[in-house]
């Protein structure tokens, strides 16, 4: 379970239908991403990362990949800045 993912998308105050269409993947793609079924491919992980205002190179990272954020995480939406 990505908790770091659900906890940010909660944070945006989205849906996961809601992310994922702003991240153009299907909801059950971003539901199983969420759920650490599927890891997402660079393309999609920088889709996710865009539309959630987040570092997407945290998919890759031993501790996003567990229950704890990367350090930074908000980084980009901290400064509101677009990746």
């Amino acid at each position: 379970m990505r908790e770091w993912l659900i906890k940010i998308r909660e944070e945006r105050g989205y849906t996961q239908e809601q992310a994922a269409n702003k991240a153009d993947i299907e909801r059950s793609y971003y539901n199983m991403i969420e759920r650490g079924k599927r890891r997402p491919s660079v393309d999609v992980a920088q889709k996710i990362g865009h539309a959630l205002h987040f570092e997407w190179t945290c998919f890759y990272t031993k501790e996003c990949n567990e229950k704890t954020p990367c350090e930074g995480l908000n980084h980009q939406h901290e400064q509101g800045g677009d990746i």
